[in-house]
């Protein structure tokens, strides 16, 4: 098929749809909203519904369990078309009757008793979840600002490589430095050029998985609002035990009212019955009532009981475990938290104290009194320390984060 141009009408159609791809817009690109703003949308975060969808299950089994059992009606006829003298419906007996399970022996209560227990533990879980999942967003956040700024101080360093490669040329240039120098120079100059690279493609990675843990739908270009400056607040415990401690407490709550639970099953089951019964012969009717009890001869839930008490001393040996490590993993995170907060103090002076230095060498570099190699020792004296400053703060965010997880709270 040809147009009236004369061009073929698919080329039109494959140029048509090149030019749309070219002239696409990209799609918009923006700052990594703050913190705070992202744990208020952690609501819609995968393990955050899970957790939230198994404690609207534990909730639903509560409200369950206090249901009572259902009776049962039932209608019956006897003695009704079969042979003479009950050839017919005249001398049937027909009975109407109603039976209702007790549940005697505290069984309901108990089987309430258990649900809410579980309810209690998986509301915990929950909570539980959501920490780590806050936590985890926080490192992942303040990764990927430690990538930027990683970046950031590779290109500066490249820069300042740069300068002073330019300064060794000229003095190359002059006669007062061997050519050796020079290519030493641009030497560092590529090994700076390639360390800024990598940053970029780090960075470039981490904020691809910040955008995709934050279910963000834009990509991410940068990070405004800084987590790696923020130091963290003391936190006081006022003596209440951490979270993972509560959660094995309320597990071992439910499931010691599991082993009530099984050990009432093995209990008789009774049922109370009431019924009338119409005679047709002599047109006339009489009520009856009975109990009945089920005999636990072959099925005295034994099997379920030794389980149920298998479960209740794991529980116990769960909780006694994490209560001796509670303490001991709260003080780990407190001393840590502690040491990456003089370790930051201590980096922010070492950078102080580099750029001062490397200031001063510069000057003494270009009046000819230090060496291109005393130069070059402490420019990377500057570069180490900037990056240990930075490295210093994500220790500082993922010691906050850890002593935030075994509080059961979010960081920050």
């Amino acid at each position: 098929m040809f147009t009236p141009s004369g061009w073929p009408f698919h080329t039109i159609v494959f140029a048509a749809a090149a030019a749309a791809l070219v002239f696409a817009p990209l799609a918009p690109a923006a700052p990594a909203p703050a913190y705070e703003e992202l744990v208020r949308l952690l609501d819609q975060a995968p393990a955050t519904l899970e957790a939230e969808a198994l404690f609207e299950a534990a909730s639903g089994r509560a409200q369950q369990a206090r249901a009572l059992p259902n009776p049962t009606i039932s209608l019956d006829a006897d003695n009704a078309y079969g042979s003479s003298p009950y050839s017919g419906y005249e001398g049937a007996e027909t009975t109407f009757s109603v039976s209702q399970p007790l549940e005697l022996w505290g069984q309901r209560g108990a089987r309430i008793g258990a649900a809410e227990a579980e309810a209690k533990a998986a509301s915990l879980r929950r909570d539980q979840s959501l920490s780590a999942v806050a936590g985890r967003l926080a490192l992942i956040y303040a990764e990927a600002e430690t990538s930027s700024l990683q970046h950031e101080l590779a290109v500066e360093a490249l820069s300042l490589t740069q300068a002073d490669a330019d300064a060794v040329m000229a003095l190359v240039k002059a006669g007062r430095e061997a050519e050796l120098r020079g290519v030493q120079a641009e030497s560092e100059v590529e090994a700076a050029r390639a360390v800024a690279d990598e940053t970029l493609a780090n960075r470039n990675a981490a904020f691809a998985r910040l955008a995709a843990v934050a279910n963000l739908t834009e990509p991410v270009t940068s990070i405004d609002t800084s987590l790696l400056d923020r130091t963290p607040k003391p936190f006081m415990s006022d003596g209440v035990n951490p979270l993972g401690v509560r959660v094995a407490e309320a597990e071992l709550a439910a499931a010691g009212r599991y082993v009530n639970v099984e050990r009432l099953r093995a209990r008789p089951d009774v049922s109370a019955s009431l019924g009338v019964t119409r005679y047709e012969e002599y047109e006339s009717q009489a009520f009856s009532f009975g109990i009945s009890v089920s005999v636990p001869l072959f099925d005295r839930n034994k099997g379920a009981i030794s389980a149920a008490r298998a479960e209740q001393r794991a529980a116990e040996a769960r909780l006694a475990s994490l209560k001796l490590e509670a303490r001991a993993d709260r003080s780990a995170a407190q001393a840590q938290l502690e040491a990456a907060v003089a370790r930051t103090r201590a980096a922010d002076k070492g950078v102080t104290a580099a750029e001062e230095a490397y200031r001063l060498a510069r000057v003494g570099f270009d009046a000819g009194r230090i060496s291109q190699l005393e130069l070059r020792s402490i420019r990377s004296d500057l570069i180490a320390a900037r990056n240990t400053s930075v490295e210093s703060r994500l220790a500082r965010v993922r010691a906050a984060v850890e002593l935030a997880r075994l509080d059961g709270r979010t960081p920050f």
